[in-house]
């Protein structure tokens, strides 16, 4: 059920032909798949968010921005196949107008739905498919739609991305559970991703807003596909209060466990975004361990996953632990060589300021297999971090070089 499995959310979906409109096709094509979802909670939300960094924002991105300054949040559509970025006034009246109209078939105010678009940027939207679309999606909202939610935000997407679960906090049963988008344009501080958690957990009002940006560096913002940032990219943490449990407040024991909970769930998806990767086949984690900080940690854990010539030594099985090295040298982290202890798939490559006697041929189906796990300890503080990330293979050219057409 994923983002329906807290108590109190539905979904429903519609396939509009999004896509279609977008790219100019003469026709719709014959069965095609949802493009558009509304997730509706039966009672308002605290809610927090987190959005691009990119300077250049989609209309959803910066409605989103302002409908959360009210919070009292109860429902999100999103459309996949036309990102509405790029596309002046009409994009933000047509944003509005997908608020809207969904807010008069869910009998709520405007600012109390948030709406997110994925895909093609320039074009505007396809209002006339759009607009009947939200009224199907939103006649058949059931608590068994998650599944199907997470597939109709999916673009270049191969699987539908979802997580969830149940944590126990003062004695009470809460749920949490997620779905995300994004396979392509993914790098560090948000890309083309669409991610939204909801729980069940009653919290204080404000407390979403506060911990979001914790949750999300702990969890997306350490996912790295191909180095492009885009316009759209939007985390969403949704808590209806359904459970009854306990008000969790901020600072409280309870409200570090529920934390905990999200960024499990969190975790999650942001690994399955990594490995569906546009043409990935392999799915890399890099862990820095001993490092100054966490914040150096990070750094240093995304800069190696990000790296391109990392991810093509990867692709090919190159034994090559040079490149690792070069990566967490320019990354910014403190570094001091003598102290670096660096494996792959559990080899040890490099310590103690040069690299070791170490059997390639290991290293090298280390580097096939479909899982690879590297591990720097940098050997200087407590700081750690993981990274998510892929190879890059021809697949990935092919993908985007086809994109609109």
């Amino acid at each position: 059920m994923a983002v329906t499995f807290a108590r109190g959310f539905r979904a429903g979906t519609a396939a509009c032909g999004i896509k279609a409109f977008t790219t100019g096709a003469s026709a719709i094509p014959r069965g095609q798949k949802d493009d558009l979802c509304v997730v509706h909670s039966a009672y308002p939300c605290d809610t927090g968010g987190v959005f691009t960094t990119n300077k250049v924002k989609s209309a959803s991105v910066v409605i989103d921005q302002l409908h959360l300054q009210r919070n009292r949040v109860q429902a999100l559509t999103i459309n996949s196949g036309n990102a509405n970025a790029c596309t002046g006034a009409q994009g933000f009246r047509d944003a509005l107008l997908m608020a809207k109209l969904s807010a008069d078939r869910l009998e709520l105010d405007p600012d109390q739905v948030l709406v997110s678009s994925t895909g093609v940027i320039g074009r505007y939207l396809p209002m006339t498919a759009i607009k009947p679309g939200i009224a199907e999606a939103c006649g058949n909202l059931s608590a068994e739609g998650g599944e199907a939610a997470a597939k109709a935000i999916m673009t270049t997407d191969t699987i539908p991305k979802t997580a969830q679960l149940e944590v126990g906090i003062s004695g009470s049963s809460v749920r949490i559970g997620g779905m995300c988008k994004g396979s392509g344009m993914i790098h560090p501080n948000m890309a083309t991703m669409l991610a939204y958690i909801t729980t069940d957990a009653v919290v204080e009002s404000g407390l979403m807003a506060r911990i979001v940006k914790s949750i999300a560096d702990r969890s997306f913002n350490q996912v790295t596909v191909d180095g492009d940032s885009s316009t759209n990219d939007s985390f969403l943490i949704l808590a209806n209060g359904a459970a009854r449990n306990e008000p969790v407040r901020a600072g409280s024991a309870q409200a570090e466990q529920l934390e905990e909970g999200l960024v499990q769930v969190a975790r999650d998806l942001a690994r399955s975004i990594a490995r569906d990767g546009e043409g990935a086949t392999k799915l890399i984690t890099v862990k820095v361990l001993d490092a100054s900080s966490d914040a150096e940690a990070r750094e240093a854990a995304r800069t190696v996953a990000s790296s391109s010539l990392v991810k093509t030594a990867v692709h090919g099985g190159d034994p090559n632990w040079g490149r690792i090295v070069c990566a967490l040298g320019y990354s910014g982290a403190e570094l001091a060589l003598d102290r670096l202890h660096l494996t792959v798939g559990g080899l040890t490559v490099f310590e103690r300021g040069s690299g070791v006697d170490v059997d390639l041929a290991a290293v090298r189906r280390a580097f096939q297999q479909q899982e690879i796990e590297i591990v720097a300890a940098l050997g200087l503080g407590e700081g750690s971090a993981e990274a998510w990330g892929c190879d890059l293979s021809e697949e990935y050219v092919r993908i985007n070089a086809d994109y609109t057409t």
